[in-house]
């Protein structure tokens, strides 16, 4: 019995000196710790590791990696909010790093990702747009800038589509003054949309039927200069035609 007492006892020494002497994990460690939870999809695991950089070694070299790889887990598991802002973290913090030009572009894209129908509140649309500019302001000549213009033509469109849903719904209810309030809307604000002719003719066409034909013949005359490419062209002109 005590020879067994003392094999124990010397057991629990080794093992208890084993574990003073391991060396605690170093931030490269913990890094691709955390890399190889992510690349398994192991979003929680991977979080708490990129956690552990952000909080306990801020100026290593894995900083930025680390908040990077925290907005794309928001990302892939949707919550485009907390996306939007880790990436901004990196763009802000970090501006040298890898990351960069990567985090700006996908704050648009998680604003974009939160934008609502035309017919509902328009705010994340604005941020999007807004996220996108000021992409190209910084990386006006990279190939992303191109593809970030066309996301803010589209999403102008939407801005536009919102003013003319409410100019139809005015016209529609006989509120004529109001309705060309939201097709000078259109086509003031949001002149590159595909909703720019349409806004047009729609005015155009409550003039018509109201005799304001001071104003018809205005609107004709900006539409025959600014519609370069014209879809409706025999409506204006039997209107026109038709004018005293």
């Amino acid at each position: 019995m005590p020879l067994l007492l003392s094999l124990l006892l010397a057991l629990l020494i080794g093992c208890s000196s084993a574990d003073e002497t391991r060396s605690p994990r170093t931030v490269e460690q913990i890094f691709l710790d955390g890399k190889k939870a992510y690349d398994d999809n192991d979003w929680i695991e991977a979080q708490s590791q990129f956690d552990i950089i952000k909080l306990q070694y801020p100026a290593s070299q894995y900083a930025d990696d680390a908040q990077f790889y925290l907005a794309e887990i928001c990302y892939r598991r949707g919550e485009f909010v907390l996306a939007a802002f880790n990436y901004s973290v990196v763009r802000r913090s970090f501006p040298a790093s890898e990351f960069a030009k990567t985090s700006a572009y996908q704050v648009g894209v998680c604003y974009e990702e939160m934008s609502l129908p035309p017919d509902r509140d328009q705010e994340y649309t604005l941020k999007a747009i807004s996220a996108y500019t000021e992409f190209q302001a910084v990386y006006p000549t990279d190939s992303l800038s191109m593809v970030a213009l066309e996301h803010i033509h589209e999403l102008r469109n939407k801005l536009a589509e919102k003013y003319m849903l409410a100019g139809e719904h005015y016209e529609r209810t006989n509120s004529r003054r109001a309705a060309i309030v939201y097709y000078d809307a259109v086509t003031t604000e949001y002149p590159d949309s595909k909703y720019y002719e349409q806004a047009l003719v729609n005015k155009l066409r409550i003039y018509y039927a109201l005799a304001k034909i001071d104003e018809a013949r205005g609107v004709i005359s900006v539409y025959r200069r600014t519609v370069k490419e014209p879809a409706m062209k025999t409506d204006v002109d039997e209107m026109e035609r038709n004018l005293p």
